[in-house]
């Protein structure tokens, strides 16, 4: 299968997932279902799964299938179990918390590698088709930030953090397919990396900080408290 076709067939699969309101963390179909749904091989389909996984749309463990999301650092049980656990105000709290504190020390250890890795999710972020696209690539940037710090505990820490809020139930109802190109977490997302990547410490902290608030501010007066 040449690149387009593969390309092709990653974004049908994608908009298959979209049309289906498969959940994150959702199992989807076995392969031979999905390569008979699409009608392709099942190396075909493969190659347009590493696409999507790549991306942090859907993640696979061998003799248990295709999952949606990004792949969590703990199981499928602790993940559930946490999420019951967390409100979404205890969740966007946790990360005021913690996520400032990571912009921080990825503009003092950030390399050059994770500043082109930030710059290139956030085209993809604006780039994003649909709101579940979009949420992918905002996933990767603040996990991009999170490595940035080359301190692998707090990885871990983000990455546990990180795996509750994408399984929590928020109850945000969505008025369009996608971001607008004025979404306000474009422009904030851009203003933390270009302080990580000029090595201003204090200014990074700032606005992942502004910008977690502004994310609170945005989705917790839609919520039942």
């Amino acid at each position: 299968m040449n690149q387009k076709l593969n390309a092709t067939l990653a974004e049908n699969i994608r908009l298959y997932i979209v049309s289906k309101g498969f959940q994150h963390n959702e199992r989807l179909p076995p392969e031979r279902e999905l390569a008979a749904h699409f009608k392709v091989s099942r190396g075909e389909l493969r190659k347009a799964l590493n696409c999507l996984e790549a991306d942090g749309l859907i993640w696979r463990h061998v003799g248990r299938g295709t999952f949606v999301g990004a792949r969590p650092v703990l199981n499928l049980n602790d993940v559930a179990y946490l999420g019951e656990l967390a409100s979404p105000i205890q969740v966007i709290a946790a990360r005021l918390a913690i996520e400032p504190s990571l912009a921080r020390l990825a503009a003092h250890s950030g390399t050059r590698a994770d500043f082109i890795a930030m710059r290139t999710c956030n085209e993809r972020c604006r780039a994003a088709p649909d709101w579940r696209s979009y949420e992918a690539q905002d996933n990767n940037l603040h996990a991009i930030i999170a490595k940035a710090t080359q301190n692998k505990l707090l990885v871990y820490l983000f990455e546990t953090l990180n795996v509750v809020r994408r399984s929590t139930v928020w109850g945000q109802s969505r008025e369009t397919t996608g971001p607008a190109a004025s979404y306000c977490s474009f422009d904030e997302h851009e203003a933390i990396c270009a302080a990580i990547e000029a090595r201003d410490a204090d200014l990074a902290e700032a606005c992942m900080r502004e910008h977690l608030i502004s994310v609170r501010d945005r989705v917790l007066p839609t919520l039942s408290r």
